[in-house]
């Protein structure tokens, strides 16, 4: 039998970006709240002197453990799912602090379209450019009312950054300058610019210069070590929730962090939770915390699986195309994109950071017109220095041996003579990419496994040929002497890495109908369940998803408060 504990104010399932903002937010306003954690505690002690490849980049030292619970994965309804017993497509972070700790720090906003995309797309090209099978639907806010919560964000974190003129209208200017300028990036810009073209300097959360932001946390300067994604930052210069927000919330008193507790199930009766309950991962004892509020800030995976498993809201069914949990999956489009060789010049690739690059919108979103085009929205377009470390990092042209002489040559002669132009493609919902509970595998504890639905497009696959192409033409500008430009978007590949960008399954949207939370990521059916994440987006946009988690967190935790008050489900 369970043990229970006394009941707190609100309980925290997953301590990341989302969950240490609501936790910070919350508990200066004075309520007590519980954080569970199933992974360890992290600091950024663990990272002095640890730049290790081999350990974090390729035995994911950071990552959940596969053995103990996975995801299964189909190309679609016709095939039987299977486990993913490796790393490949995305990495699951685990510990405090979540995927934001190993995380790039690549930090950018939405496009007003993107929250609007249904209801835009049909103004300007009619509703039959949507396809039948496509599901986007607008967000239920716009970009004007989440602007508030993207500038505080970008302040807390001390976003480095410059104006982008595809953007959406900023309330303020970045909180700290842009990055500094590689051989590379000025290369890259001054191409852009005789085509046309508006670069910009990456934003980035990795600081350009020492920074205090409005809580008071103060940190130092990015090194350019290279060593960001996949790792933690022994600097703590790359904003992660372990040293900006996590610190707010533990020194007001009000906040606990468990580690090594795996929620299992929230509790509820009728349409209010009462808590959760959990398993302390030290001792096997099964405890339930109630709770007034529960918020759920795990993974896109995890967030609809717990909703899942407890029998919370309706389960998505793709054959009737009704219910919620579940519905648009969707991912993240990054093959577009060719690799240019130059014999003249040279780069020194392996310095960088996680978010140093040039960036360029007139391909993403609605920036370009898409009327004689077979797809929808678009990507960014960046050149990226993040830092090329040698084992993950070895670009050869195309038509180089595998291996051997020829091969080793080739490797040494390029590894500061090869520049990628890449998009960053948006990623459509349709109506059979969804995630559900698999029949078949459970995890260690023998609860079912989540299971993903989930392929490529003729969408997905005219958008990659267009944005590879556009790369290729930047690259040819740059005066590359060689380009593999990527030529066909083959079937969507789960042992290969593409991005950690999953999106969807408890979608935001005006409607209990068409969505499983509204605007505040309150639960429709359960008023005192908010539910914050990626897991939100109804579908991905041609950017990376933190910013938007961050300001989706900070407006969930207004709304909490506001709940708090009042009660009932907000407008």
């Amino acid at each position: 039998m369970a043990k229970t504990l006394p009941k707190t104010d609100v309980v925290i399932i997953g301590v990341g970006w989302a969950g240490g903002i609501i936790a910070s937010e919350l508990t200066k306003a004075g309520l007590n709240v519980v954080g569970l954690e199933r992974g360890k505690e992290r600091k950024t002690e663990d990272y002095f002197m640890v730049h290790d490849e081999l350990r974090y980049a390729v035995r994911y030292e950071m990552m959940q453990d596969l053995s103990k619970e996975t995801i299964t994965f189909r190309s679609n309804e016709n095939l039987r799912a299977l486990p993913m017993r490796q790393y490949g497509s995305f990495l699951i972070g685990d510990g405090l602090g979540g995927s934001g700790v190993h995380w790039n720090g690549q930090n950018f906003r939405f496009l007003p379209y993107d929250f609007e995309i249904r209801s835009k797309t049909v103004e300007r090209y009619g509703k039959d450019k949507i396809p039948a099978e496509m599901t986007i639907q607008d967000w239920g806010i716009t970009y004007d009312q989440i602007e508030p919560y993207y500038d505080k964000f970008e302040k807390m974190a001390g976003i480095s950054g410059e104006e982008n003129p595809l953007a959406g209208k900023r309330s303020s200017p970045y909180p700290t300058p842009p990055m500094k300028k590689t051989k590379a990036m000025e290369l890259f810009t001054e191409a852009a610019k005789r085509m046309n073209l508006h670069p910009y300097v990456q934003p980035s959360a990795n600081l350009s210069d020492n920074y205090t932001n409005p809580d008071g946390i103060t940190r130092a300067a990015c090194q350019y070590c290279g060593f960001c994604e996949r790792f933690g930052c022994e600097y703590g210069s790359k904003a992660d929730p372990v040293v900006t927000v996590i610190p707010v919330a533990k020194k007001t008193g009000k906040f606990e962090i468990r580690t090594h507790s795996n929620v299992r199930r929230i509790l509820h009766t009728g349409n209010k939770a009462t808590g959760v309950m959990y398993t302390d991962l030290t001792t096997g004892e099964e405890i339930e915390q109630p709770a007034d509020i529960v918020v759920l800030c795990g993974y896109v995976f995890n967030n609809t699986r717990l909703l899942l498993l407890s029998q919370l809201g309706r389960p998505y069914d793709p054959a009737s195309n009704t219910g919620v949990i579940g519905k648009n999956y969707a991912y993240q489009v990054r093959k577009g994109n060719a690799v240019g060789f130059f014999e003249q010049k040279e780069f020194n690739n392996f310095a960088g950071a996680g978010a140093l690059g040039m960036i360029l919108d007139d391909y993403n979103g609605d920036n370009f017109d898409h009327s004689n085009l077979n797809f929808i929205h678009g990507g960014m377009i960046i050149l990226g220095q993040t830092g090329y470390r040698p084992i993950l990092n070895n670009p050869v042209p195309s038509g180089t041996p595998s291996w051997g002489k020829e091969f080793k040559s080739a490797s040494v002669k390029y590894a500061n003579r090869a520049l990628t132009v890449g998009g960053e493609g948006s990623s459509m919902s349709f109506r059979h990419h969804y995630l559900d509970l698999d029949p078949t595998y459970k995890d260690a504890f023998g609860d079912p496994l989540i299971r993903i639905t989930f392929d490529f497009e003729d969408q997905d696959r005219e958008l990659a040929k267009f944005m590879a192409s556009r790369c290729a033409d930047i690259l040819k500008e740059m005066g590359a002497d060689h380009i593999d430009p990527m030529k066909e978007l083959g079937p969507y590949d789960i042992s290969t890495y593409q991005s950690t960008h999953n999106t969807g399954g408890v979608i935001m949207g005006a409607s209990p109908e068409t969505s499983a939370v509204n605007t505040y990521s309150q639960m429709w059916d359960v008023d005192n369940l908010f539910v914050v994440g990626a897991s939100s987006f109804p579908q991905n946009s041609g950017y990376n998803p933190t910013g938007t988690v961050g300001a989706l967190a900070y407006r969930a935790a207004e709304g909490i408060l506001t709940y708090r008050q009042k009660g009932g489900v907000l407008a």
